[in-house]
């Protein structure tokens, strides 16, 4: 619809931390991961665990941030994102090429990883669901998740942040590197 380009780094980057700054002001904390307890403290999970059991409306604001976030992704999908292919290096796209994925480079979700034919694979939705266990408890033991930590606690200069997007990194080049080539042929 429009002919936009992506924003660049130096125009994104001060925005976000210019909204990290403001809620730091205001004595907020961002996470996307906190809103999944949100959510279910709100329906009822506070009786089966007190992990749930705290003042969930304090966090109403998170809500309504991952709403505009989602929001504005729709936008952005619908509106402003362009038909062109992904830039993406050229070794990686024929990477995965080998891997069976052929739409690497000119699918912004390629098929093979987020198509239809991928919920009818019983590999595919194992991987899916033993990766969701592996986010969730990751996320639960590292107390936040990559944008809680990346974003907002390296922001407010937290040790353990730092601590933890180490090991994010470490996690998602260990996954990139050994698990995915020999994950990818099985899908």
């Amino acid at each position: 619809m429009f002919d936009l380009q992506p924003w660049p780094w130096y125009i994104t980057g001060p925005m976000i931390t210019l909204t990290m700054a403001a809620l730091l002001l205001i004595g907020r904390r961002f996470g996307i991961s906190s809103n999944l307890r949100t959510i279910c403290a709100i329906g009822g999970a506070d009786k089966l665990s007190d992990y749930f059991q705290f003042d969930w409306k304090s966090q109403r604001w998170n809500l309504v941030f991952v709403l505009g976030t989602l929001i504005g992704g729709f936008v952005a999908k619908e509106f402003l994102l362009q038909d062109a292919p992904v830039d993406i290096h050229p070794s990686t796209a024929e990477a995965l090429q080998g891997f069976g994925i052929q739409d690497a480079g000119s699918a912004f979700a390629p098929g093979a990883l987020f198509g239809a034919e991928a919920w009818s694979n019983p590999v595919a939705m194992l991987a899916l669901l033993v990766g969701g266990l592996f986010v969730g408890f990751g996320t639960r033991w590292a107390n936040g998740c990559t944008s809680g930590h990346a974003i907002s606690g390296l922001s407010s200069l937290q040790w353990t942040s730092l601590i933890a997007v180490i090991g994010f990194f470490i996690g998602g080049l260990s996954a990139t590197h050994f698990l995915l080539p020999t994950l990818l042929p099985l899908l």
